[in-house]
């Protein structure tokens, strides 16, 4: 065994020196691992400075103070080429680190506590991302709205990234946010009537601007593609829940309006009738 090996086995078991810590009870009292410390020493980022007078290396207690500094600073994502250069700065004195230290440190919690607050929301969002009691929303929606199409909406969608977009906006929305909406719905519902009643063909201009209008609606739940809007669509027509809906509005209306959304996708490259949702 070479002279530098056996500098850096730990000792046996028993009191270290008094002037200093083995690498064994260094290790454990910083919580990382010996081989941690034998490559920090054996790249020269911390190495003990002292022995026992059995002639083992040990660290002492600035040599323990060093280590702390560089869990730090890892913790912030320095590489260990970094922290050493930072650490041996001569112009810095130890609390200069620790002012440095300290400034990284709020910047990082504050980081933190931005991703907690996004967090908060989602999970301050019901289930279905909406914030608003079933009675709110028949009280913003109207009498025709059911509740429940959320709760569907969540059953066929929820798992895809889309439902998650959906329900990290809902439930950032407030009562009036939900009350400017369910005015833009009823005020689009309402020129689609009248489109319908005025015979404008789906696939012409007047038709495929209020197909884009909805779409941007859509949007404000997720970014809706035009192969998403053409799934919509047909579900508006085949769902009876949907069709009775829009069906009320103006008889007929739910197949016009799939008709409009179809031709709208179709004029900007996509096929109404093979539409994923994607």
């Amino acid at each position: 065994m070479t002279s530098d090996a056996r500098e850096r086995e730990p000792a046996p078991a028993g009191p270290a020196g008094s002037d200093g810590l083995t690498v064994g009870r260094a290790a454990a009292l910083v919580g990382v691992s010996v081989k941690t410390l034998h490559h920090w020493d054996a790249i020269g980022l911390v190495r003990p400075s002292g022995r026992t007078l059995a002639g083992y290396r040990v660290y002492s207690g600035d040599d323990v103070a060093r280590i702390h500094r560089v869990l730090v600073y890892r913790e912030l994502g320095f590489p260990l080429a970094e922290i050493g250069r930072i650490l041996d700065d001569p112009g810095a004195d130890a609390r200069d680190h620790l002012r440095r230290q300290r400034s990284l440190l709020v910047e990082r919690i504050s980081r933190l506590r931005k991703m907690v607050r996004a967090v908060d929301r989602m999970l301050g969002a019901s289930s279905t991302g909406m914030r608003l009691t079933p009675e709110e929303q028949v009280e913003i929606f109207g009498d025709d709205w059911r509740p429940a199409w959320v709760d569907e909406a969540e059953d066929r969608w929820g798992d895809s990234a889309q439902w998650t977009q959906y329900a990290e906006r809902a439930g950032e929305m407030t009562p009036d946010d939900w009350k400017r909406v369910a005015a833009e719905t009823a005020a689009l519902n309402a020129d689609f009537a009248a489109a319908k009643r005025a015979g404008v063909t789906p696939g012409s201009a007047g038709a495929n601007a209020l197909a884009e209008r909805h779409r941007a609606l859509m949007s404000t739940y997720f970014d809706c593609t035009h192969s998403m809007h053409a799934c919509i669509g047909r579900m508006f027509a085949a769902d009876s829940g949907f069709a009775g809906h829009y069906d009320k509005v103006a008889p007929g209306l739910a197949v016009w309006l799939r008709d409009t959304i179809c031709a709208n996708a179709e004029a900007h490259g996509v096929d109404p009738e093979t539409a994923t949702w994607e």
